[in-house]
């Protein structure tokens, strides 16, 4: 260290030299650096996505999802397994460590899906989902016209918008939500095929052996080649009418003999309605994982503007969802805060220090120190958002800037100019040390954050790498350019503390003599307030985070689990209606069950109602999100058989992609029997429903879905010489669930499938009626050889490592999410058994809160642990490092204070606002203790007894603790009082390093200094002590 102030004092121009190369690689990496509303707080995973049309849930679950889980189920580095059944549609989700690149998580799954194949039934083909995060659905638009259909939008957006949009940089996939697909259906009479001996079978044959194109390789002649080209596909619709079935009476049967073609649409897994007007096609842009949104976004939104053009004038982009706004927003905040509290630290520095150019020095530490962080956030791929940026605290970077000027100021008003560098270098070197083992101890306090795993470890890792570089970089520069600057700029004349410095001066050094002639009291109270403090943390309120305002609510909506589409779009139009009257509503859009690529799994009971909001202070009828959301939710009241709850876009994506959960708490009923799980819900939901703070309880729908089951007899199959197969076959044709064939269309390709008249399979007895073609040419009805009735059966089969579960989802509202699932946890343990077999996983916030406050119980002692460590090697000595911690607990209760006086609860932003809260009140320790030793051994001092040079000593450090305290907590204010989007976030963080800054600081000032003196006297005593036995060896603390 001396080397370095020696060779910075020396070598000022090389210094400044490096300075200004540090300040231009900066600026580069800030070109480079991704920008982010949020970190991606959603770890690696792999979707895998397997369609299987036509199949009821129990048959996915039995057919699709087990094969395929038990594949999965041993797959290196897998941290579980995850999956939904639904109708036509297997979701699983296999999560990873963070560590594990999400490229080779997907070969790891790719490769056992190979195995997994031949286990599936013929033509099911699992896919994996796109390389994206559900907090990468950046961008989300409506198509709307006013003269084309929902055929016609919809075939526009998947043939023009959406090809275009694919290849912006960065977009790994974008996604079809609601309209129609346009496929050709061939309505079959069966009367009239059964007229002529034929079945639905041979119609499909017909259609698959006459539209296809063949070649016949090549031929030469004459000295040419010549392509052979076979042109049997059909070109136009019509021109399916003309396709021969077969033959009756020795005459060619035609399909347009038996059957009318028509255009139709695919069967619907989905609508999007807006603002209750009626039904849109929506898309959704998803990012690659890992790209810049801002970059993304911006590449999207001139593509868009490229496309509308091209579009007719009719037809309209209408985007309703933009995160590049939520982004915007948050980077307001950030750099709001960051100036606020910049000019806050400047304005302190003026006042204390009375030199503009000492102040405008220290000041410069900042942007150089912020260039810095910079640099190693490109270098280790750290986005900059609220997380990375919002919790710096420039008051922490100037610390050792402050404390090195001030020594500078210090000797300049009491040696004036005389051998002025060498005056610079005693101060830079005895300041120097306390400074260097100051900077250690931040730095340390923050290493154990990076342990943190899960969603708190991405939430935060980035936080403690930006905070760690740039106080490093502060720590590099207060040790090099701020004395080779100082030097130079501070050469003015004789410099004189400011008045009011002096009288604050003499007021402290009176009421401190005060307090060492009477120590009690204060040391006293000082320990009953620890007391006190630790004993009404254990009933403060608890949650995992604070919720962000994205600036938009989203509805869960859902009806009865047999709703039809038709139904479940009229109840979406009507509350849309509901909620656009409110004045705070820009748009709504609600999407219906699930899109065309199922990266969800929504049935069409469920809904997602986007509810984009005007800016917070052109509200009127709440002035807070919670009492907007309980308008709403009185306002959708009177929608008959609708159930509502209520998230936001990014909280929810990321709460079902961690945990399956959308909801704060959801508690996980696992068991073999569903229905047996099923009920133990429902006992547990009214539970939850009388415990007080309980919103929106509901059990997840798994029962209820309509279903017609037949089931073969197969007497009656052999009797007439058919199959199973049969009855499958002649059922999936008569409903149109299989394409038959393909038109091509130019660059579209068009299903073309056989089904009958509506009137045929209205119901389950018109479904009896339908006939089958047995071998000997016998017309069988399907009622014959099936028992077919209407019942109910699941909607949903969900897993938890190939276990079925079931789900009890709450949000909670006026009160802490802690309290809340404790009382719940309670009360379902006394009056909810469980049957053998059975139990409860608890999920959700919940869930994300336990995992946190777990590992926290190891970091902070560690914390505690690394900084005892740092204080020992810089002390040598046990009690003084103990002396110098006990900064801590003063420090813990003023952080408590500040969270009950402002109503906040102890969530993961606060707990981590502790754990900066302890490097920075120790660092005021260090350097006041590091003086006082200092004086030990002064010229001047000789003789003095130890009140006196304690009091001498803690009157020169009093300036320089009451700038480090100031600064370092004026630099959170504008964090802690900031009501603009993402301050929730920064909010208890910054209130508890303030509050604990307040009462840190007079432990420093007060009760360090009479503990000081103890430990002082009770040195000597030993000194004595070993002068008068010279026969024992000397204590190393002796000598300190």
């Amino acid at each position: 260290m001396r080397w370095l102030i020696h060779l910075a004092l020396k070598r000022r121009g090389l210094v400044v030299g490096l300075t200004l190369a540090i300040m231009a690689a900066g600026l580069v990496a800030l070109q480079r650096i991704p920008f982010d509303a949020f970190p991606d707080l959603t770890g690696t995973r792999v979707e895998v996505i397997t369609v299987a049309p036509g199949m009821a849930p129990e048959e996915v679950e039995r057919l699709v999802t087990y094969p395929i889980e038990s594949t999965l189920m041993g797959v290196p580095g897998a941290q579980g397994v995850r999956s939904v059944s639904k109708f036509g549609l297997s979701l699983i989700t296999v999560p990873f460590p963070d560590h594990v690149d999400v490229y080779f998580a997907r070969q790891l799954v790719q490769q056992r899906l190979v195995d997994a194949k031949g286990a599936l039934p013929a033509g099911i083909e699992p896919g994996l989902g796109p390389v994206s995060t559900p907090m990468g659905e950046l961008y989300q638009y409506v198509l709307t016209s006013d003269s084309l259909s929902l055929t016609e939008l919809k075939t526009l957006h998947d043939y023009v918008v959406r090809p275009r949009l694919r290849t912006v940089p960065g977009v790994s996939e974008v996604n079809s939500w609601g309209g129609l697909t346009e496929r050709l259906e061939v309505e079959v009479d069966p009367v009239r095929l059964a007229a002529r001996g034929l079945g639905m079978a041979d119609v499909d044959r017909a259609l698959a052996a006459n539209t296809m194109s063949f070649g016949g390789s090549y031929l030469e002649q004459g000295g040419e080649r010549y392509t052979v080209r076979g042109l049997g596909r059909v070109e136009r619709p019509e021109d399916l009418t003309r396709v021969v079935i077969g033959a009756h009476a020795g005459v060619p049967v035609r399909i347009g003999d038996v059957a009318v073609v028509k255009r139709g649409a695919l069967p619907r897994n989905g609508a999007v309605t807006r603002d209750g007007v009626g039904e849109v096609v929506s898309g959704m842009v998803l990012k690659l994982q890992g790209a810049d949104s801002r970059v993304v976004i911006e590449g999207v939104k001139a593509r868009m503007a490229d496309i509308q053009k091209a579009l007719p004038a009719h037809v309209e982009i209408v985007p309703f969802y933009d995160q590049t706004e939520l982004v915007g927003r948050t980077s307001r905040t950030i750099v709001k805060n960051l100036i606020e509290g910049g000019l806050l630290v400047i304005a302190v520095l003026f006042l204390f220090l009375r030199n503009v150019r000492a102040a405008l020095i220290v000041a410069s530490v900042i942007p150089i120190s912020m260039l810095m962080a910079f640099v190693g956030m490109a270098t280790f791929g750290y986005s900059a958002n609220l997380m990375s940026l919002g919790a710096l605290d420039f008051g922490l970077i100037v610390d050792a800037s402050v404390v090195m000027v001030e020594g500078f100021i210090r000797r300049l008003e009491e040696q004036g100019n005389t051998d002025r560098r060498g005056l610079f270098e005693r101060a830079a070197i005895e300041v120097g040390r306390p400074i260097l083992f100051g900077i250690a101890i931040i730095v340390a306090v923050y290493i154990p954050i990076f342990t943190l795993d899960g969603m708190e470890g991405r939430m935060f890792k980035p936080m403690a790498f930006t905070v760690v570089c740039a106080v490093l970089g502060s720590l590099f520069l207060a040790l090099t350019y701020v004395p080779a600057v100082s030097s130079w700029a501070l050469r003015g004349g004789h410099a004189a503390p400011a008045p009011w410095i002096v009288r604050l001066t003499a007021a402290y050094d009176r009421m401190l003599a005060r307090v060492m002639a009477r120590p009690l009291p204060i040391v006293g109270g000082s320990l009953v307030l620890v007391v006190v403090a630790v004993w009404s943390m254990t009933r403060i309120g608890t949650e995992f985070m604070p919720k962000l305002d994205e600036g938009a609510i989203l509805v869960n909506t859902r009806r009865m689990p047999s709703v039809d589409l038709a139904d479940a779009t009229r109840l979406s139009l009507a509350s849309e209606r509901i909620v656009r009257r409110f004045p705070e509503v820009v748009t709504v859009v609600t999407k219906e069950g699930r899109p065309d690529l199922a990266t969800e799994a929504m049935g069409l009971f469920e809904g997602d109602m986007y509810v984009i909001l005007k800016p917070m202070s052109e509200w009127t009828t709440a002035t807070n999100r919670e009492d907007l959301v309980a308008a709403f939710d009185s306002a959708l009241s009177v929608v008959p058989g609708l159930e509502v709850s209520f998230t936001q876009p990014m909280a929810m994506r990321l709460d079902e992609a961690e945990s399956g959960i959308k909801t704060d708490l959801g508690v996980k009923v696992v068991g073999p029997d569903l229905e047996q799980n099923q009920g133990i819900a429902e006992r547990i939901r009214r539970v939850i429903a009388s415990v007080p703070g309980n919103a929106d309880v509901a059990v997840e729908v798994a029962e209820g879905s309509g279903q017609v089951r037949m089931a073969v007899r197969r007497e009656a199959l052999a009797q007439y010489g058919l199959s199973v197969d049969d009855v499958r076959l002649a059922l999936d044709l008569a409903m149109g669930a299989r394409a038959s064939a393909e038109w091509i269309d130019g660059f579209r390709r068009v299903d073309i499938a056989v089904r009958v008249p509506e009137a045929y399979r209205a119901d389950a007895a018109a479904l009896g009626r339908l006939m089958l073609r047995a071998p000997g040419g016998e017309m069988v009805p399907l009622s014959v050889v099936a028992e077919i009735e209407s019942t109910t059966g699941p909607e949903v089969i969900g897993h938890e490592d190939a276990q079925r579960r079931s789900l009890v989802l709450s949000n909670v509202r006026g009160r802490d999410l802690g309290s809340f699932v404790s009382e719940v946890r309670t009360r379902i343990a006394r009056e909810v058994p469980l049957p053998a077999g059975v139990f409860l996983e608890w999920g959700g916030q919940y869930e994300n809160q336990q995992r946190a406050m777990k590992r926290l119980e190891i970091v902070v002692p560690l914390a505690l642990l690394l900084i005892f460590a740092l204080l020992y090697v810089s002390f040598r000595d046990v009690p003084q490092a103990v002396l110098v911690l006990s900064n801590v607990p003063f420090a813990l209760v003023g952080g408590i204070a500040a969270l009950w006086m402002r109503g906040l609860n102890l969530n993961l932003s606060a707990s981590i606002g502790f754990i900066a809260l302890f490097g920075i009140a120790v660092l005021n320790g260090v350097v006041m203790v590091e003086h006082l030793n200092h004086l030990r051994h002064d010229a001047q001092m000789a003789g003095k007894d130890v009140l006196t040079r304690v009091r001498r000593g803690a009157t020169d450090r009093l300036r320089p603790v009451l700038m480090t305290a100031l600064v370092a907590s004026l630099g959170f204010v504008p964090m802690a009082l900031s009501t603009s989007p993402g301050s929730e976030v920064q909010r208890p963080l910054a209130t508890v390093v303030i509050g604990g800054l307040v009462t840190s600081t007079v432990l420093t000032l007060f009760v360090l200094p009479v503990l000081y003196a103890w430990l002082e006297r009770r040195r000597k005593v030993r000194v004595r002590a070993t002068v008068q036995a010279p026969d024992h060896a000397v204590p190393a603390a002796a000598t300190t």
